[in-house]
């Protein structure tokens, strides 16, 4: 009996949100630690010679580069409205580049430095761009 009434309101599907409110709470600072530990562990990789390091300092950049397109996609969704985009027309190129870094093509595709450092970039243009909005 229990069991036919969990299979009736079981969701079919589940879905997550940044909030659920919405909370209204945003920040590019949350890309921007994840994409500085993108980069700091590109440098830990480079500076080891041990093989078992290396393969988890590849795994956690990786995972830190999705969390870092996770908080641009909110911020791109969420957070800016159509009059944002209006004002500061370069902001849907400055996600999609952003986004791209922190993507396979970029930060979690190699391990070379120079990447998470135009990462950073990138999204310290969109912050700016973000503080700019809110005042």
């Amino acid at each position: 009996m229990i069991n036919s009434i969990t299979k009736l309101i079981k969701p079919k599907q589940m879905v997550f949100a940044h909030c659920d409110l919405p909370c209204g709470v945003y920040d590019p600072a949350q890309a921007k630690i994840e994409a500085q530990s993108v980069k700091a562990c590109m440098e830990k990789y480079a500076a080891s010679s041990d093989a078992d390091f290396k393969s988890r300092a590849v795994a956690i950049k990786e995972e830190r580069s999705e969390l870092v397109k996770h908080h641009l996609w909110v911020l791109w969704t969420d957070y800016f409205k159509p009059n944002h985009f209006e004002s500061y027309p370069q902001l849907h190129s400055l996600f999609n580049e952003a986004t791209k870094l922190a993507g396979a093509g970029g930060s979690k595709g190699t391990n070379d430095v120079a990447v998470a450092d135009k990462l950073i970039g990138k999204i310290d243009e969109i912050a700016e761009i973000f503080w700019a909005t809110k005042k």
